[in-house]
């Protein structure tokens, strides 16, 4: 018997649980100015999350995905990317797309049913919150071979979870990526569940980043809690990928504190205390201890820095409230380029009965 290949799947990290290094950090990474935006953007996405949920408790808000404990995730995303670059995302990346400019208001408005929520004023060709599992995965192909027909150094970045690498759409994406050298980078938020069904019974493999073998592309597994970690290898993936080296696969491990949405009740397939335990690896106070440690960060600029992300939200939130609704005629809006005829029609009705009301 011949063996004809060999494949292997490395992990990065780069801090421990109380944010001690685990050795010398690349080129860059040290820089305190970098470990504030990751910082500031774990920061406000965790307090944008509590008063989200909030929000949706007494009726304010629709139904919506915590992103609690995996922050760090989503900030390395958002900060690695290039202005020019495209995300996919899917419905757990509240940090990355702060980072990318998406605004506090617009967030509130998508959750809140508005679709005006989805036309970003920073971040014009990110495409919109993606809530069928795994269709962005096809999405970040489609958008990242165009970018390689106009020969434009730019990358896609889609971001999945765990669940969404046993759907079809996961797997055909990630085989054109690899056939055509496509410059997109697939980011796994491996938060061990999807809903309720723990990693352990949705694939037999030992690792999700080695799904990329079969594609053809480098994959590789990081400490979803190390803001650094992920930085880094999505930062590596990017460039990787504008400069025509192809596609990646970043299996991010973490874990979800809270409920899958607020339409979902955890206590009643998970314990207690298998959440209690994760709260150890919290990405948060993590990359505080390094930042106390070798950047002078210290309670008064802590504090600063909620009082900061505070104010922000609660002006966000005042603005949501004070939001006239949308007209009924926004249901045909942002469905078509040129609406088709019977779905005019319907508009043409719809304004004419409108009109006969205020008569």
């Amino acid at each position: 018997m011949e063996i004809v290949a060999r494949f292997e799947i490395s992990r990065r990290s780069y801090l421990d649980r109380e944010g001690r290094l685990l050795g010398e950090l690349p080129a860059g990474l040290a820089a305190p100015d970098l470990h504030r935006r990751l910082y500031r953007a774990m920061v406000l996405a965790r307090a944008f999350d509590a008063k989200a949920v909030a929000l949706q408790r007494t009726g304010q808000l629709g139904t919506y995905a915590s992103s609690l404990g995996q922050e760090a995730i989503g900030a390395a995303v958002g900060t690695a990317m290039d202005a020019s670059d495209v995300l996919a995302p899917n419905y757990r990346d509240v940090a990355a797309q702060l980072v990318r400019g998406v605004t506090l208001l617009e967030l509130l408005l998508y959750w809140g049913g508005d679709e005006r929520g989805s036309d970003f004023a920073g971040p014009r060709e990110d495409l919109p919150v993606c809530i069928p599992v795994a269709t962005q995965a096809c999405h970040a192909v489609g958008v990242a071979a165009a970018m390689q027909l106009r020969r434009q150094p730019r990358a896609v970045v889609c971001t999945l979870g765990d669940g969404a690498t046993s759907k079809g759409d996961f797997y055909e994406a990630l085989n054109l990526a690899g056939a055509w050298g496509l410059p997109v980078v697939f980011v796994i938020n491996n938060n061990q569940w999807a809903i309720s069904v723990p990693r352990t019974a949705q694939s037999a493999v030992e690792t999700l980043a080695q799904k990329a073998i079969a594609a053809g592309i480098p994959g590789e597994q990081v400490d979803g809690n190390d803001a650094l970690a992920v930085y880094q290898a999505v930062h590596e993936g990017l460039e990787r990928a504008r400069g025509g080296g192809g596609a990646s696969l970043i299996e991010a491990l973490s874990y979800r504190m809270g409920d899958h949405t607020t339409a979902d009740d955890a206590g009643r397939y998970r314990d207690d205390g298998e959440v209690a335990a994760h709260w150890k690896s919290d990405p948060i106070p993590r990359l505080r201890a390094l930042m106390a440690e070798h950047d002078g960060w210290d309670k008064t600029r802590e504090e600063q820095l909620h009082a900061e992300c505070a104010e922000a939200i609660a002006t966000a939130v005042d603005a949501y409230r004070s939001t006239p609704p949308p007209p009924a005629s926004a249901m045909f809006e942002h469905l078509y380029a040129e609406l088709p005829e019977a779905l005019a029609e319907q508009r043409a009705e719809l304004a004419a009965g409108a009109g006969r009301d205020h008569g």
